[in-house]
């Protein structure tokens, strides 16, 4: 995990640039380059072309010694900068012996020679990938330029154009706000492909059959509508596809550890992260791992929900757990902080960054550099207690497909900007590319919270449950979802809620669309992030770039139709189901 700015299209004139407005390019690249300093800080790059420029800040993870980056061919001729991680490097390298020679041992330099063999064909070209990434790739003899980001959005990445028509590229908004007159997120699953200066769009890579109803409501079904299982293959499946996701994502030459919160997805993690942590995935199982103990984080206020189920969780799992323990001061403290960083004044994702950006800071100073959590299984099992209300299969399949959708705007921006501040790089092995397809080819009947014969409501994430029901203790694997901002303590939003009421006025709250006439926030607690907000970014490409949808306990807005009185509802916390939250933990 790193981070990157890039500019292109320096000579849009078809003339050479100016030596001095080159200097003055490369300078001001630099300098953007150093607003993201903190997702790496192990290492500054620059390539300056006559027609592009590339700046690299790296966090070094795999090969620290040699794998530098800008990264340059072979031929010399192609530059790449990377944010991200490419866990099927060693088999796309085997593809290459002999083809390529490889200059360092970095999991990145794959995308080069992909590049010069499917130069006609990016779409299988990314395909081929295998991880989490945004890249920006130069072909200096070609002058053309490719950008390309991973299929959920995991890792960030903006685009913005100056009033000189310059293109730019970016791992965070803060790089691009006050050197761009427009800034756009750049769409997850896409690619941009711009040859001699043409202009061109983002182009869809990233297509599954999956995202249509009419196909996955052919599928098999795993049980009956008793609730007997039926075919055993199906979980079977889910497991091990699960497992090998985790695997492939342990490569590492730096410690490493697993955030835990003692819900279902964090333990189902840790459990199998423990499972592989003995040996070095990197040399196939066949030597020790460096780091033989499997450390574990969870963070919360005194007592609260999360620290006593982490704790019993990784009592049963065998890790060397440590609880991190915040007060609601110094977390309101570090709230100007947190906007900054994770660059968004969504309230779900405000809430629920501050602990995490708390938690990151204490894994840093152990000198952990990467951490694997359980973010996006609630989007690919219907986790969320508002699932519990899907009227029907169409209905839940099409949610989850919503969710899948929007990820990047919610918790990849959370758990990736979060930690990055710190320089913690998190991997996120529940949306590896094949167990997403793996996940949504599960019939949605097996998913969903049918009541059956007996009377009693299939609990949220079933099927996931029965997966890895010999790898947790009891209480850990049928806890009830908790959403995290909720889990380190409830009295965490509830202050939130009231200091956010008496610090925003009525006058100040009734002018709110004068104020902030893109996006007027819904409610105080949205005016006093937005306020933060603002300060940092104050154009209105900014304004735009943050989502803005009703919801209800993490639903879409297409979701309230499932239950009329969550049309007059605003409220993010899972608290806000009635009769599905179990309060009594």
């Amino acid at each position: 995990m790193c981070g990157f700015v890039g500019a292109f299209d320096l000579n849009s004139g078809n003339q050479p640039i100016a030596e001095g407005l080159h200097e003055q390019l490369r300078t001001q690249v630099l300098e953007m380059s150093k607003k993201i300093r903190h997702r790496g800080p192990d290492w500054s790059g620059i390539y300056a072309g006559e027609n592009a420029i590339l700046s690299h800040e790296r966090l070094a993870i795999v090969d620290p010694f040699s794998g530098k980056q800008p990264l340059v061919s072979d031929c010399k001729k192609i530059i790449l900068a990377v944010n991200g991680e490419i866990y099927n490097h060693k088999e796309l390298r085997h593809e290459f012996e002999g083809e390529y020679k490889f200059s360092t041992q970095s999991d990145c330099e794959v995308i080069i020679p992909l590049y010069k063999k499917y130069k006609n064909d990016f779409k299988t070209m990314i395909e081929k990938l295998s991880g989490i990434f945004a890249f920006a790739l130069y072909d200096s003899e070609e002058d053309s330029y490719l950008i390309a980001r991973d299929q959920i959005g995991v890792i960030p990445l903006y685009q913005g154009w100056d009033k000189a028509g310059h293109y730019y590229v970016a791992s965070e908004l803060k790089a691009l706000e006050g050197n761009c007159v427009s800034i756009e997120e750049f769409p997850n699953g896409y690619y941009l492909y711009s040859s001699k200066g043409e202009a061109s769009k983002p182009c869809k890579w990233y297509s599954r059959s999956w995202q249509n109803f009419d196909f996955v409501k052919r599928l098999p079904c795993a049980t009956k509508t008793t609730g007997e299982i039926i075919n055993d293959n199906i979980i079977k499946n889910i497991r091990t596809s699960l497992e090998q996701a985790v695997k492939s994502q342990l490569m590492s030459d730096v410690p490493y550890g697993v955030l835990l919160s003692g819900g279902l997805d964090s333990s189902i993690i840790a459990a199998i992260t423990q499972k592989y942590s003995q040996k070095r995935i990197e040399t196939d199982n066949k030597e020790n791992a460096w780091w033989p103990r499997l450390h574990s984080f969870a963070i919360g206020l005194e007592g609260s929900p999360d620290l006593l189920a982490a704790q019993k969780a990784a009592e049963y799992i065998g890790t060397v757990h440590h609880e991190i323990h915040f007060t609601i001061q110094e977390a309101l403290d570090a709230l100007p902080d947190v906007i900054y960083h994770i660059e968004t004044y969504d309230i779900t994702t405000v809430r629920a960054s501050t602990p995490m950006y708390l938690l990151a800071r204490v894994i840093k100073s152990m000198g952990i550099k990467m951490v694997l959590s359980g973010e996006g299984s609630d989007e690919l099992f219907g986790g969320y207690l508002y699932f519990h209300k899907a009227p029907n299969e169409k209905e839940f399949h099409e949610e989850l497909v919503r969710k899948i959708n929007k990820l990047h705007l919610y918790d990849c921006l959370r758990a990736n900007k979060s930690l990055m501040a710190w320089g913690v790089e998190g991997r996120v092995p529940f949306l590896d590319k094949d167990f997403i397809d793996t996940a949504m080819t599960v019939n949605p009947f097996d998913k969903m919270n049918i009541k059956l014969p007996s009377g009693e409501q299939r609990i949220e994430k079933w099927i996931l449950r029965k997966a890895f029901e010999d790898m947790l203790p009891k209480e850990i694997l049928w806890r009830q979802k908790e959403q995290f901002s909720d889990g380190v303590g409830y009295s965490w939003i509830d202050t939130l809620k009231d200091i956010t009421e008496k610090k925003v006025s009525d006058a100040e709250f009734s002018r709110r669309e004068n104020r902030f006439p893109i996006n007027p926030p819904k409610t105080k607690e949205e005016y006093y992030y937005r306020e933060i907000y603002s300060n940092f970014f104050p154009s209105d490409s900014a304004a735009r770039v943050v989502p803005n949808e009703a919801g209800v306990a993490c639903s879409t807005a297409k979701a309230l139709e499932w239950d009329a009185a969550w049309s007059k509802m605003d409220e993010p916390s899972g608290r806000a189901i009635a009769g599905v939250h179990n309060s009594s933990y």
